[in-house]
Parts: structure tokens; C-alpha cells; sequence
């Protein structure tokens, strides 16, 4: 067979795509690249190999250096064997490639699990070190959320031990007994499919380990600045360069950055900039004269914050017992020396704090409704939680009260600050939340008249008082969502305090301007997110009855702290389907806003279809995104079109979700939009599906996508749906052309909505 010349860069095959061929190289190089790493393929080795066991590739095979390539189809097992049998030679090469391969994969395997058993101790001994420095100067350590669930490596599924040894021993067979094993294309054929499972199952591992890896090197650095580098790097800046343990500091924030340049799993854009900018601040620092934390500042300001909490008891005229509970309760917990702790006295002196936080709040809050505008110092406690400048930390509370004056929500685009959204309420511009057990304000007046507590007149009075709409939002949905988004429930209090702060406050401010940006991210790839099924009438138009969609944005409100949780409260408002959903998250939030607001958003898929198909949210005989969703994971362990490395892997994702459809589901979005909308597959055929059936690709997206055959053949299946809707409507525009009608503008959305534009 005639040898074919491929240059650099052309793709022999790609991962996921069908299983036909092999391919023996006679010059140049290939890389063989998977989701763990990637091989060199040299002259004699054999492209396909490690996959003869299965009916499509898990590699990406791809020209290094200009190649040689004889090729042979291979679609069957006894295709495989007939070729054996015919041609000795090439049986010679395959078994020695496949050897070469196998033992590239399993060093692979023990370079992962070193590196994952360095990396912990690594992590380990930093954080001891960062520590034991702070504990020296008495400074106040922060704690890195990693560290909540920091351990070992512990693989589900391991290889066994015996595997390299055994493959190892292949290359010390002598040649002429190698040889005689060519003579057999049953064995041989058994061999290459043995070794090819024993292949997969080892990627899964590095996969897994892999995993792992990424996931403790983060520890060092990481895209949200919530890592040790930030850590040490701010824990110097602190103690000022002059200091006698700035010299150790700076030498281990070296270490820091060689361990990150040496395994990187960030971009090198990321790493140069947070390095650069650590380098550029210590030459400013240098030398520079040690400032005063008020100097930015003007005397008044500087007096209020340092009698913040004087002032905040005096504005809400907090009565004198209620007030000096307050404060001593504030002074007993700016003396704790662990914040965090879980001994029984903290628990209890944290309960006792947020309960008459909440209360001297709604006592400010409804002072300030009498002002145009409340102070500073007020806007810092409505929106910030901040009580006390030494408890805040002066630097950060120079930093809120320079902040608070002007940072406001954009009610227009549905984002509110605390304030801004009591005040909504409380002017009956929104409507009270449901509380923790889904009941809304309404609902529960009208619970109260059913039980004879208040009567009809008194039910129709309530729902248009300003007090009782917002004692209801005050005492039911407000505590709750400020203790979720703070994210660590067991230790939250809801006092603004240094100890919980992981990075610069002006790095995790989320404000307007970030919130469209990432929704806006969400929605180039999911464009229909917000979208919802409306029907719509027109008698003037001759329109009686037509389904149309519409753009429904949710409220956005940002809770007073500082937290690393979002919040999807709830879907839609009352009963209407077109009212906006409600989605929560804390004023400096520490997470990557990416991921929180994709979680968000496939919370808010999942709960929307569900109001919507009732009691038949989960029949798939009417089709629905969560029907079907159900039915892929109830049923997969029967579902044919599922490899069996893909039931593995959901049988890992459900133990992960804790057996919740509707967690699987949201981590599968946070895929579709975070990753597979980037042009990087991962999920299986079957869950690809149902994303791409109900939360298509915009058009451009399509678009750019469409050669990847892993998407065209849904692509193709979408575009027919697509067009069948299109020539219904085109239909209702050339009926209403033909009239003299000007086409309603909610049909020509409804028409751009459904292509995607």
C-alpha cells in the first residue's frame, strides 16, 4: 500500500471519532494527545493501537514533523486478525509498538501519582510555614477553602500493581521468541486488545489523578487570586519589606513562583501578570515611608470610623439595653483569638451576635428610609455588614468607606444592592421573597385567613403594607440568603470581620459592570438562557393564538458580606411565568464569577421547567430538558449508545452529585457553557444531546462549531427542528405581509430567538 505524506500539523484523527483505520509511521513524528497528556509517536510505532479495542479514538492524533504514513482499515476484530495473519512483519511492529505505547502511558501513570504525592506535601508545608509566621508577628492567618477538604490522594479505582512490571518484561524477551509469537494472530490479536483495556483504564486514572493535581496546584495560584501566592504575598506587603521576617517571606514567595512556573496549570499570561504586578509593588515599597492607614482619609471620616459603631447605634436610635448587648457582644468577639472556632462558647456567642445584628438592622434600615440619602457610615452597615473598623481592619475599612458613598446597584438592568432591595420592597416596587419552605408573602396571608389569625379585609389590607412586606423579607429570606452566600454555614456570622478575607477586597467586589460581563459570557453560548414560552394574542393583527418567546433577566441582589457561594432563590415570581427569577450572591464574592453565575443559571434552567411541566417534570413521554435529563441518568446503565468508560464516569459524577439528577445536571451546564462552548468536549453523546436540544449554541457558535464532528450530526438534527419552526412562522409574517400588517415586533424577537441571533 502507497505511503502518504502529511505535513506538520494536519490532524490523522480525532478524539471520539470513529474507529476505522491504522496507521504505520515510516519518517517523522506524530503526538498522540488526551485529556491527560500527550506521547511521541516515532518511525515503526503504530497510530489506532491503543484503541483496537474500541469503536472510536481517545486520542487526537496529530503531524509533529513531516510524516510517512502507511495506513491499513481496521474496523473489526477479524479484520485486525486476517491482517495479522497475512503479514508477519507488520504483526512484529504492532506488537512492539504497542509495548512502546503502553510503557509511555504507564510512565505517564508514575510521574502523575509522584507529582500528586509532591504536590500535597508541598501544600502542606507552605501552609504550615504561612502559619507559624503569622502566629510570630500576631497577625490574624486567613484560611484557604481548599484546606476545608484537603487530602491525600485516594483513587476509587487504581491499576494494578503488577502491570508495569509485566509490560516492562516484553522489551527483555529475546528476538527469536518474539518472533515466534508473530506466527499466532489469535495471540497477537489478544495481546493488542488486552493491552489496549489495560490502556484506557490506566487513562482514567491519570485522569482522575490528573484531576487531583490541578486541583492542589491551585492551592499555589490560581484564576480568582483565592491561593497561597496571594497569602504570602499580601502577609509580606503587611509586615512591610523592613520587617525581620520579610527576607524568609520573600524567599519562599520565590519557591512559590518556581513550583507554579514548573507545573503549570494556569496560562502564562496569568502567572507573568500576578508575578509582575508582586515584583513592580515591592519596588515601589522599597524604601518608600510607612503611611498612615487614615491618610487617605479627611479628619471627619477618619473620627466616624473610628466610633463606627457609636454611630450606627445612634442613627437607628437603638434603645440603651439593646444597644450595650450589641456592644458587648462585639467586643467579646473581636476577642476571640479563633473566629472560626466550633467549641460550643464561639458557636453560641455567634448566634447570639447575628441575632441582634439582624435586629439592629431592621432598626437602621427603616431610620434611613426618612433619607434621601444615609451616611457613609450607614451605607457601610446596610451593604457591607461593617459594624467596627477594628474588627474590618483599618485598611479595609478605608477601602469600604471610600467605596460606599457612590457603589450602587443598576436597577434598570435588575441588580440591586441590600439597600437598594428593601427599599424596592418596602415601596411595593418588588414583591417579598418566598421564605426557606418556598411560600411566598401572599401565600402566606392567605394561610394565616384559612387558620382564622386575620381575617379577608385584614389579608387584602397586609398585601399593600410597606411594614409587613418588609418585616417578611427582613425576617425570612434576607438572614437566610446572607448565611448560604457567605458559604460557610457553620462558622457564619454576618458582622463584617478581617478574619474572612482570602483576597483584596477590590478583587472580589462584584459589581454591576462584572455582572453583565459574565452574564453576557453565559449568554453568547447559551443565548436562550432567559428565555421563556409565552402565548401571545393580536386580534388586530388577526393573530388569536401564538406561543412566543421573551427575555425574562432575573434581579440580582447583593448581600452584605464577604462570601463564596450564589444563590438561584427562586425562579420566578408568585405564579407568572414571565416574572424574573431571584438570584443571590454576596457583595465581595471570592469565587470565580464565571462558574458561580453558570451554576446559577442551570439551577435556574432545571427549577423553571419544572414550575413549568408540573407534576410531569420527570415523564418522558412529554419531552422536556428535565424529563429527558432524568431519564439519560436513571437509565443509563441500559443505554446502549453509552461506552462503558462513559457509565463509569457517570456512575463517579452521581456519587459526586450525592445521587441529585438535578447537581449532575448543573455540573453538565457548567460543562456545556465553561467548556464545551469553548470548543473543548467533554461530556458523553447522550448529555451533549440534550444540551444541545435545550440549550442550543447561539447561531455564530453553531456556526464556528459545526465542522467538529462531534457536534454535527446534533447540529444537523437541531437545524431541522430549527427550520420546521422557522417555516411556521414565516408563514404567520407572509400571512400578515399579505394583509398589510406590519409584523409585531414580538414576532420578529420570537423569529430571532429561534435562530439563535
Amino acid at each position: 500500500m502507497a505511503a502518504k505524506e502529511l505535513e506538520s500539523g494536519f490532524i490523522i484523527a480525532n478524539e471520539g471519532q470513529l474507529f476505522t483505520s491504522l496507521h504505520i509511521i515510516t519518517k517523522g513524528t506524530v503526538k498522540a494527545k488526551f485529556s491527560g497528556g500527550e506521547l511521541l509517536l516515532k518511525k515503526g510505532d503504530v497510530i489506532g493501537l491503543c484503541d483496537v479495542a474500541f469503536d472510536s479514538n481517545f486520542f487526537t492524533y496529530v503531524v509533529d514533523t513531516p510524516v510517512s504514513l502507511v495506513s491499513f482499515p481496521c474496523k473489526s476484530t477479524a479484520q485486525l486478525k486476517e491482517l495479522l495473519r497475512t503479514n508477519k512483519e507488520i504483526a512484529g511492529m504492532m506488537y512492539n509498538s504497542m509495548v512502546n505505547q503502553v510503557l509511555l502511558i504507564l510512565t505517564q501513570y508514575a510521574r502523575a501519582k509522584d507529582n500528586c504525592s509532591k504536590i500535597y506535601s508541598q501544600s502542606l508545608e507552605f501552609y504550615d510555614k504561612y502559619m507559624s509566621i503569622c502566629a510570630k508577628n500576631n497577625i490574624i492567618a486567613r484560611s484557604l477553602p481548599q484546606f476545608d477538604s484537603f487530602t491525600e490522594l485516594n483513587l476509587d479505582e487504581d491499576i494494578n500493581e503488577w502491570m508495569l512490571g509485566y509490560y516492562a518484561s516484553f522489551r527483555e524477551f529475546p528476538a527469536d521468541l518474539k518472533s515466534c509469537f508473530y506466527d499466532f494472530p489469535a495471540y497477537v490479536t489478544g495481546f493488542l486488545n488486552k493491552t489496549s483495556i489495560d490502556i484506557h483504564s490506566t487513562f482514567s486514572v491519570i485522569e482522575a489523578m490528573n484531576d487531583y493535581y490541578g486541583e492542589k496546584m491551585s492551592i499555589f495560584m490560581q484564576e480568582n487570586g483565592i491561593d497561597m501566592f496571594d497569602l504570602y504575598t499580601a502577609l509580606l506587603f503587611r509586615l512591610k519589606p523592613s520587617s525581620p521576617d520579610a527576607d524568609l517571606l520573600k524567599k519562599l514567595i520565590d519557591q512559590i513562583i518556581e513550583i507554579i512556573k514548573a507545573h503549570p496549570v494556569l496560562s502564562t499570561d496569568t502567572v507573568y501578570e500576578r508575578v509582575s504586578a508582586y515584583r513592580t509593588k515591592m519596588q515601589t515599597m522599597v524604601g518608600a515611608p510607612e503611611q498612615s492607614q487614615d491618610e487617605a482619609l479627611d479628619p471627619k471620616a477618619a473620627k466616624e470610623l473610628s466610633n463606627s459603631l457609636d454611630v450606627i447605634l445612634e442613627y437607628g436610635g437603638i434603645d440603651d439595653e439593646k444597644a450595650n448587648n450589641f456592644r458587648l457582644l462585639i467586643t467579646k468577639y473581636k476577642k476571640l483569638s479563633d473566629k472560626t472556632s466550633t467549641e460550643d462558647d464561639a458557636r453560641s456567642l455567634r448566634l447570639a451576635l447575628s441575632k441582634a445584628f439582624y435586629e439592629i438592622y431592621a432598626d437602621v434600615f427603616r431610620m434611613s428610609l426618612q433619607e434621601y440619602k444615609p451616611p457613609t457610615i450607614i451605607k457601610m452597615f446596610l451593604n457591607f455588614g461593617y459594624v467596627d473598623e477594628e474588627l474590618a481592619g483599618a485598611e479595609n475599612a478605608n477601602y469600604i468607606y471610600n467605596l460606599a458613598g457612590s457603589f450602587n446597584g443598576d436597577k434598570e438592568h435588575g441588580i440591586y444592592t441590600s439597600y437598594e432591595w428593601l427599599k424596592s420592597i418596602y415601596n411595593l416596587e418588588k414583591d417579598p421573597s418566598r421564605n426557606e419552605f418556598d411560600m411566598d408573602y401572599l401565600a402566606k396571608l392567605h394561610e394565616l385567613k384559612v387558620q382564622g389569625k386575620i381575617t379577608a379585609d385584614d389579608e387584602v389590607r397586609l398585601a399593600k403594607d410597606p411594614d409587613e412586606r418588609l418585616n417578611f423579607e427582613l425576617e425570612n429570606m434576607f438572614p437566610m440568603v446572607n448565611k448560604v452566600t457567605f458559604g460557610r454555614l457553620s462558622i457564619f456570622c454576618p458582622v463584617f470581620s478581617e478574619h474572612n478575607i482570602i483576597k483584596p477586597l477590590s478583587s472580589c467586589l462584584v459589581s454591576p459592570d462584572a455582572i453583565a460581563e459574565t452574564i453576557n459570557r453565559i449568554k453568547s453560548v447559551d443565548y436562550g438562557a432567559f428565555y421563556r414560552e409565552t402565548l401571545y394574542t393580536n386580534e388586530a393583527a388577526g393573530i388569536p393564538k401564538e406561543t412566543v418567546a421573551v427575555e425574562v433577566m432575573p434581579d440580582i441582589i447583593l448581600t452584605p458580606n464577604i462570601g463564596t457561594r450564589a444563590v438561584m432563590w427562586q425562579e420566578i415570581e408568585g405564579r407568572k411565568r414571565t416574572t424574573p427569577a431571584r438570584f443571590v450572591i454576596s457583595i465581595f464574592h471570592q469565587e470565580e464569577l464565571i462558574t458561580s453565575f453558570t451554576r446559577l443559571v442551570g439551577e435556574f434552567r432545571w427549577e423553571l421547567c419544572k414550575r413549568i411541566q408540573g407534576a410531569r417534570w420527570n415523564d418522558v413521554t412529554d419531552k422536556s430538558l428535565t424529563s429527558e435529563y432524568f431519564d439519560y441518568v436513571q437509565f443509563y446503565r441500559k443505554n446502549n449508545d453509552l461506552s462503558q468508560e462513559a457509565k463509569e464516569k457517570i456512575k463517579t459524577s452521581l456519587v459526586k452529585a450525592k445521587n441529585s439528577f438535578k447537581e449532575m445536571f448543573v455540573r453538565d451546564y457548567i460543562t456545556w457553557v465553561i467548556y464545551e462552548g469553548s470548543g473543548s468536549p467533554r461530556l458523553n453523546k447522550i448529555a451533549r444531546g440534550i444540551m444541545c436540544t435545550y440549550c442550543p449554541f447561539s447561531y455564530e457558535l453553531r456556526k464556528k462549531m459545526a465542522a467538529n464532528p462531534l457536534f454535527k450530526e446534533m447540529f444537523d438534527h437541531f437545524d431541522v427542528k430549527l427550520a420546521q419552526k422557522l417555516h411556521h412562522l414565516d408563514n404567520v409574517i407572509q400571512k400578515l405581509n399579505s394583509s398589510g400588517v406590519s409584523v409585531p415586533e414580538e414576532i420578529i424577537t420570537h423569529r430571532r430567538f429561534i435562530e439563535g441571533k
